[in-house]
């Protein structure tokens, strides 16, 4: 699997997830068996390039290549220039987004907004190539089946963002009108992936190792990429890559590698957001990881009491040292809840 000059590992992608695929959770999915991660998206607005929330997102230290930036916005000149801008910040491939659903991201007529207008889409993406063209580096877009149930044409956007020099396409199964609600489809992908000659890559609703061998006999596809079923899983890619190449199923991870996994990102994440933004930020990874555990309610409503770092690394390596006294694996999950979750 190649994007332009870049070979990946393999064929499993982290999807861009605002808020999620930071630095720390992209480097420990593809520690985990992941062969390419995306950053969270990074706005085109200059203004707002040196906040400290983009400065966080535009940070790639110690991370393995090829380092990819998701890039949304809804002015050609301006996504040209996010694009160099990142580019000279270590960006090897810049994404541009068209899948968001977000109100905030969609109410400004970026993100998957930009499928209703067919000529802008196509000019920022004419901009971006133009912008990245000269230092080599390859574009890709990700984006939705289309804005409504009636108005599907993630075919045609592909076509043309191919003849414009996109070297890959990404499309997640619903359209913008669906959210994250419903299942999603993978007839649109199929017919995206025959209508064009780059890599297309299946998103949404890959959650096993069974549902990744099926979107991928189903549509034909290049490459998955997953986004919400790696949130608290993120070993879900080693199980998915075990089972396309033998057909059998890993074993549940081991307790103890689990505590070690999740210990050694919340140091990770503390380094990059600082204690207090850190603490409360953790707290969603930390309820991914345990949700579906004996216990793992009450530990949530536990560690969401607690306001510094110390405490809440002591408390989850705690938690999975009772766990690992009653079991060597992780359990099978109890009754799951829906992920609290977002925008893949």
């Amino acid at each position: 699997m190649h994007i332009g000059p870049y070979t990946l590992a393999n064929n499993l992608f982290v999807a861009p997830m605002a808020g999620v695929t930071d630095r720390p959770f992209r480097m420990l999915c593809k520690q985990l068996g992941a062969g390419y991660a995306v950053s969270e998206m990074v706005t085109s607005r200059k203004d707002l390039w040196t906040s400290l929330k983009t400065s966080r997102r535009a940070d790639h230290t110690g991370e393995s290549g090829p380092i990819a930036v998701q890039i949304a916005g809804t002015d050609a000149a301006m996504m040209a220039e996010a694009a160099v801008y990142n580019i000279e910040r270590g960006a090897q491939i810049i994404d541009i987004n068209m899948g968001c659903p977000a109100k905030k991201v969609c109410n400004k007529w970026a993100g998957s907004a930009l499928m209703q207008d067919e000529p802008l889409a196509m000019s920022i993406v004419q901009a971006v190539v133009d912008a990245a063209q000269p230092h080599n580096v390859p574009v890709t877009l990700k984006m939705r089946t289309g804005w409504c149930d009636a108005h599907k044409n993630a075919v045609a956007l592909a076509r043309a963002a191919e003849s414009l020099g996109v070297q890959m396409i990404t499309v997640h199964g619903r359209t913008r009108e669906q959210g994250y609600k419903g299942l999603a489809e993978y007839d649109t992908i199929t017919a995206v992936k025959q209508a064009v000659r780059v890599p297309v890559v299946a998103n949404g609703d890959i959650d096993s190792p069974e549902k990744a061998k099926e979107v991928l006999k189903r549509t034909g596809a290049d490459a998955l990429m997953i986004g919400r079923a790696a949130q608290g899983r993120p070993w879900i890619f080693r199980e998915i890559a075990h089972y396309l190449a033998t057909g059998e199923h890993l074993a549940q991870p081991l307790v103890e590698e689990v505590s070690r996994l999740l210990l050694a990102h919340l140091d990770e994440h503390y380094a990059l957001y600082g204690e207090r933004t850190g603490v409360r930020s953790a707290r969603k990874h930390i309820a991914w990881y345990i949700r579906s555990l004996p216990g793992g309610e009450a530990f949530r409503q536990h560690m969401n009491t607690l306001e510094d770092s110390a405490s809440q690394h002591r408390a989850v390596a705690a938690f999975f040292d009772d766990l690992a006294e009653r079991h060597e694996r992780l359990p099978d999950p109890v009754l799951l809840e829906e992920p609290l979750a977002l925008h893949e």
